[in-house]
């Protein structure tokens, strides 16, 4: 079997994080957030995977040689000249997507879920039309496409963009699979998937819709990858507590790298991930918080200030009483230098930094603050 994976995009709303390193390779729940997307898929069989990039193709193709060897899959790279959009990557790899007659799945890079591609391959087979697209419900349709079903069928009837009044809950969730006939219907220029290729599939009666179990979460943006983070904690509860880490320090779900060294008297939890190579000083507290692997949080200073030692690229801070991280998204890459900064948020609270000064985006750490 094959699918293609849409990388596409400059990563822009995580950078300055994105500017050395395609959103895709950034750490999710400690690794790659792609590579949980090709575990499930080679779970359930597939041999080709499609990368569609057109943002530092050579940075992807360094890191996914070691995948190749780990999984014993085929990554080919599709590299756009030009942005091609949500549909016009598969015109361009279309040679590979259509080498057989075995339906392929597509999705979007940085979506994170649990994956469950062999009930839409059952799923997708059992209605014989030319495409299946993932559904999930959300709390503010009108911020979103929705999706309506003909009464009774899975079959999907139209799209409504944003309503302004109730019509449904349901949206893409951005995980797809098609026949190989349906990429007659794209041509190789930027074209859109959702408004150019979805609506006429409809039309025609081909395109059906099957609910996601379980979570989703698009982590394309700090808020975002900090909601998804605690999602997919409260799933390996469900599935693999065995992976979670447990201790008189934790409180609920808390994944922490086995190279992580953790501070006397700390209180780690709930919802924290914890990356390798992480120092955190004694008497540190963390809540729903990420911290990436080479950084050190210092223990409490008596001034009741939080120092944070590291590289940060992308910070999402909110102190409470000077005694920990609650709420934080640390993205660190590097090791401590000089100068050191500080940096209010607020209400009177200080968190201090040292950064280094070796490319432009290290002189520049970068917080963001809801």
């Amino acid at each position: 079997m094959k699918a293609l994976i849409l990388v596409g995009g400059f990563g822009t709303r995580l950078r300055p994080l994105t500017f050395t390193k395609p959103k895709p390779l950034v750490d999710f729940a400690n690794q790659p957030m792609i590579l949980h997307q090709i575990e499930a898929l080679v779970a359930v069989g597939v041999k080709d995977i499609v990368l569609a990039v057109n943002y530092q193709p050579e940075i992807m193709v360094d890191a996914m040689n070691k995948i190749e060897e780990r999984f014993h899959v085929k990554i080919h790279f599709s590299i756009e000249p030009e942005p091609l959009g949500t549909a016009g990557p598969l015109a361009l790899a279309s040679e590979i997507l259509k080498k057989d007659d075995e339906p392929f799945f597509v999705l979007n890079s940085d979506v994170i879920c649990e994956f469950p591609f062999q009930q839409l391959l059952e799923f997708h087979r059992s209605h014989g039309c030319e495409g299946t697209l993932m559904t999930t419900p959300v709390d503010d349709p009108s911020k979103y496409g929705v999706i309506l079903l003909k009464k009774g069928t899975t079959q999907i009837e139209r799209f409504v963009e944003k309503p302004t009044v109730w019509v449904g809950d349901q949206i893409n969730a951005g995980i797809y699979i098609f026949n190989p006939s349906m990429l007659s219907r794209i041509q190789p220029r930027p074209m859109s998937i959702e408004q150019e290729v979805f609506p006429p599939m409809a039309k025609d009666g081909q395109l059906h819709a099957m609910p996601l179990g379980g979570f989703w979460a698009d982590v394309g943006q700090p808020r975002d990858f900090i909601t998804g983070t605690a999602l997919y904690l409260q799933s390996l509860q469900t599935k693999s507590p065995e992976r979670l880490s447990t201790g008189p320090h934790i409180t609920g779900n808390v994944l922490i790298d086995p190279s992580a060294k953790i501070g006397n008297g700390c209180k780690i939890g709930p919802n924290v991930v914890i990356g390798p190579n992480v120092t955190i000083g004694d008497g540190v507290r963390l809540n729903r918080s990420v911290i990436m692997k080479g950084s050190t949080v210092h223990e409490v200073s008596e001034k009741g200030a939080v120092q944070c030692q590291g590289l940060y690229k992308l910070t999402r801070v909110l102190e409470r009483m000077g005694q920990g991280l609650n709420h934080c998204l640390v993205l660190v890459c590097g090791q401590v230098g000089t100068p050191r900064r500080n940096y209010g948020f607020g209400r009177g609270k200080k968190v201090v930094v040292r950064a280094t000064a070796s490319t432009w985006s290290q002189r520049f750490p970068f917080f963001f603050c809801f």
